[in-house]
């Protein structure tokens, strides 16, 4: 046994469970070279974007008050713009969260009469209030917005004759969730994005197209705003913070798009050239450069997670073999119980609060009970090691990030012993599902 082996085993690995995750693990290693030529790509990508701004060390500096001239405020978002290939960027301390990021995306380019278009189905669960599909102060219904929604056809695929008679004089956005949020639906590629926009576009060429990016930015070597989005938002504490920025988020887009959401961040009048970086500019800067190989570790543990829980006769969504675009996986259990002892697992593989035990509340934005585990350096950061789920059927659960790889692929581990040890799942559907590694690799 290896000293390795050992060091596992005295965190709360037990030698079946251990010898089962490598069994996996030998049949990823080509994905996860393909993974890795992703982010040296990307990698080199953000360097471009980086040494073409002249970013210098004056740029980590921070300032406060009203931040006026606040040159490293100034130049990242120029390095976002770069990145993503888009007239401007909004990238700030001050949207608070990827909520905040669609919130201000929508509310500063939507007016009263205006109608907003989901054609991918039911937004996020936070955002229902935004929208007011959820009375809720301050939403776009309360300002005369309309929304209109098309639902994907049962396969995942896009209803596009469904589309066409949804769009009409009054639709002036829509709205394109990248990721699956709390569904099993596909997470949606560039591409796929790409000719949903191009759709769009063609029946009405003004419609401005928004992506919800957050947790895809740096898994595929496009963006969204690569293929025709007017804008595309994340959260700093996802993807393109690296696990480094303690906050913010970010727009990236045409320069009128941006421009409103900086008027309505800020004041009319004001826009971008308020907003003190206040110290953490540093943070920023250094997250995004590590993006591309932060976000790669965590996709790495996306794709073992599933082939973890596949091979013991879970659903999964994407299952074992599928590209993917986003870091989030989804494992269905079928039972409270299940959700409730995975994320209890994952905490417990956490390097801070591993010693508390997650349970299921009334979250605010939810409408169900949602369970959570994060024990991140960053408050909710779910780029860093983390799973949630809301205690509804069909009672799935949607794991993602890891700092680094190592760290998910202990992470999903200790989630198995936790299923193990609730008798969730049995030692000998653990063989079972070894020998299924052996027979593939035969």
């Amino acid at each position: 046994m290896s000293d390795t082996d050992k060091l596992y085993g005295a965190m709360g690995i037990g030698k079946e469970v251990l010898a089962y995750g490598n069994a996996v693990l030998e049949g990823l290693l080509d994905r996860f070279a393909q993974i890795d030529r992703t982010a040296e790509y990307n990698q080199l990508k953000v360097l471009k974007a980086m040494q073409e701004n002249q970013v210098s060390e004056a740029c980590l500096l921070g300032t406060t008050g009203y931040g006026y001239n606040d040159l490293g405020r100034d130049t990242l978002e120029k390095v976002y713009a770069g990145v993503f290939h888009t007239q401007d960027a909004l990238v700030r301390p001050q949207i608070t969260c990827g909520t905040h990021a669609l919130a201000l995306a929508l509310m500063s380019n939507l007016r009263p009469g205006d109608e907003l278009l989901s054609p991918v189905g039911k937004p996020y669960d936070t955002l229902e209030e935004v929208i007011g599909i959820r009375p809720s102060r301050g939403s776009l219904a309360e300002y005369g917005i309309t929304y209109r929604q098309v639902d994907l056809l049962p396969d995942g695929s896009f209803d596009y004759e469904a589309i066409r008679r949804g769009i009409n004089e009054r639709t002036r956005l829509a709205a394109i969730q990248r990721s699956k949020g709390y569904q099993t639906r596909p997470t949606l590629s560039v591409e796929r994005i790409g000719e949903l926009i191009a759709f769009i576009k063609g029946i009405k060429p003004d419609v401005i197209c928004m992506v919800d990016n957050c947790y895809g930015e740096f898994v595929e070597t496009r963006e969204p705003s690569d293929v025709g989005a007017d804008m595309v938002v994340g959260s700093l504490i996802k993807n393109p913070g690296g696990g480094l920025a303690p906050i913010g988020g970010y727009i990236a887009g045409t320069k009128e798009c941006v421009e409103n959401a900086a008027y309505r961040l800020t004041s009319p009048g004001l826009g971008k050239e308020v907003g003190a970086s206040l110290g953490i500019l540093s943070n920023f800067y250094q997250g995004f450069f590590l993006a591309p190989v932060v976000t790669a570790g965590a996709l790495k543990g996306a794709v073992f997670a599933a082939n973890i829980y596949e091979k013991l006769g879970f659903d999964v969504a994407p299952d074992g073999s599928e590209d993917r675009y986003d870091i989030i996986q989804a494992v269905t259990f079928g039972t409270p119980q299940a959700v409730t002892a995975f994320c209890q697992g994952i905490q417990a593989a956490a390097p801070v609060d591993s010693h508390v035990v997650p349970e299921p509340w009334d979250m605010p934005g939810y409408d169900a009970q949602v369970i959570m585990a994060a024990g991140a350096f960053v408050s909710g950061s779910s780029i860093e090691l983390s799973a949630d789920g809301p205690l509804k059927p069909p009672y799935a659960v949607y794991f993602q990030g890891g700092l680094t790889w190592q760290h998910a692929k202990f992470g999903i581990l200790k989630s198995l012993e936790a299923l193990l040890r609730k008798g969730i799942v049995s030692e000998e559907e653990i063989a079972n599902a070894m020998e299924k590694c052996r027979k593939t690799k035969k």
